[in-house]
């Protein structure tokens, strides 16, 4: 069921121009809009609603309180998802991997947004989309062919992870993605940054081949709570200026990908291993 704005208003007991404005503001908006234009509430919004409703009644300021309620609308969306595994993971795998091997782009973003909903990115990356293209990165390595394959599976998992929406609140930048100079891979970084924003943090990614001195020009501009740069290779990762990075802001320095195997880096500098442990660092500091 969805409800419009004056509905909202009425069920809340606020003026309709306060909800216009904790839209404006803070990004309590609603999550469908007709083909018209109109703006349609679904519960999960009137739930995020009623709990900014709450806390701005107990004295809490509206920023604030909308950053609480955004929170804990995340815990709970996180709580209800049930992570994949077993034989669930595994026939996930075979419809991702049948629909790529027939190209059937439809197909693949289809299933790749159905997993994130039901399960979440985390979840669906770790079981599911990365065993998926790993085993069509190595038949390509293989065989010679299937480079099609691989890169229209690739893309369709792009597509999905970002239409997970991006956090509006305002707040301290959490994090700050980048690949190492001349590195292209990208797919991992936006894997962690739909991850961050199911959890209502806010990030920016510098993408591919970002230039040493560009990302500390980034790095000093936004001032970020994390930074990650991903590298698949070592020559890539050797890139990298942790000295200068380090002197230039009070950020977590982190790298991950395959890249930095085996190389010598600061004490300081993070090495999560996984998806899961990559968000949490964010969130243990932001």
């Amino acid at each position: 069921m969805t409800y419009t704005p004056r509905a909202v208003a009425g069920m809340l007991g606020i003026a309709p121009t306060t909800l216009r404005t904790w839209d404006q503001r803070y990004g309590l908006g609603p999550s469908i809009r007709t083909e018209g234009g109109h703006r349609r509430y679904e519960e999960a919004d009137v739930e995020v609603l009623r709990r900014m409703v709450a806390l701005t009644g107990q004295g809490v300021a509206p920023a604030s309180a909308a950053v609480l309620a955004r929170r804990e609308a995340a815990a709970r969306l996180a709580r209800s998802r049930a992570p994949l595994g077993g034989e669930e993971a595994r026939a996930a795998q075979r419809g991702f991997l049948a629909a790529a091997r027939r190209l059937d782009e439809p197909l693949m973003l289809d299933l790749a947004a159905k997993l994130i909903t039901a399960h979440g990115v985390v979840s669906a990356w770790e079981a599911v989309f990365v065993p998926s293209l790993v085993e069509l990165g190595d038949q390509v390595a293989e065989r010679g062919q299937g480079v099609e394959v691989e890169h229209l599976a690739s893309a369709s998992v792009l597509h999905a992870l970002r239409e997970v929406p991006r956090s509006a609140r305002p707040g301290p930048l959490a994090a700050l993605l980048s690949c190492a100079p001349d590195e292209q891979h990208v797919l991992a970084l936006e894997a962690l940054g739909a991850a961050l924003s199911e959890e209502d943090r806010l990030w920016r990614s510098l993408g591919a081949r970002v230039p040493a001195d560009a990302l500390c020009d980034a790095v000093t501009r936004l001032r970020p709570v994390v930074l990650l740069v991903w590298a698949h290779r070592a020559d890539l990762a050797r890139q990298v200026p942790f000295a200068a990075l380090e002197s230039l802001s009070g950020a977590v320095v982190a790298v991950a990908g395959p890249g930095w195997h085996g190389l010598e880096l600061p004490a300081s500098v993070h090495r999560p291993a996984t998806l899961t442990e990559a968000v949490g660092l964010v969130l243990t500091r932001a």
